[in-house]
C-alpha cells in the first residue's frame, strides 16, 4: 500500500468535533445555513444559538466532510459576520442520529 492510499484511508476517519462560531452569527438564518450545509456535504450533529450570542455546534462524519463543513460555518451566511470559530475534537458517538438538526 503506497503513502497516497494511506492518506485517503485517514481521510476517511470518522470524527467528532465541537465548534464555537463567534461575531454577528444570530438573527441572520446562520442554524439554517449550517443544516443546509451539513446536509448537504454528509455530516450528522446538531446546532444552536447560545446566550451570548454565539453560535455553538457539534459534526460527525468523515475527516474531509467534517473540515469542509467548518469551512462553511467560517465563511457563514451572506448576512453574518464570523469573527471566529473554535473547533475542537471530541469522542465519536455511536448513538448520533443519521440527520443534522437544530436545537432551539
Amino acid at each position: 500500500m503506497g503513502a497516497t492510499d494511506r492518506s485517503s484511508i485517514a481521510s476517511d476517519d470518522i470524527v467528532r468535533v465541537h465548534a464555537i462560531v463567534t461575531g454577528l452569527v444570530q438573527g441572520v438564518g446562520f442554524r439554517y445555513f449550517a443544516v443546509t450545509k451539513a446536509r448537504a456535504i454528509g455530516v450528522t450533529g446538531w446546532v444552536r444559538n447560545r446566550y451570548d450570542g454565539s453560535v455553538e455546534a457539534e459534526a460527525q462524519g468523515a475527516r474531509a466532510d467534517v473540515e469542509r463543513f467548518m469551512a462553511c460555518l467560517q465563511s457563514g451566511p451572506r448576512f453574518s459576520r464570523v469573527a471566529h470559530v473554535a473547533v475542537t475534537d471530541i469522542a465519536v458517538r455511536d448513538d448520533d442520529p443519521r440527520s443534522f438538526r437544530v436545537f432551539a
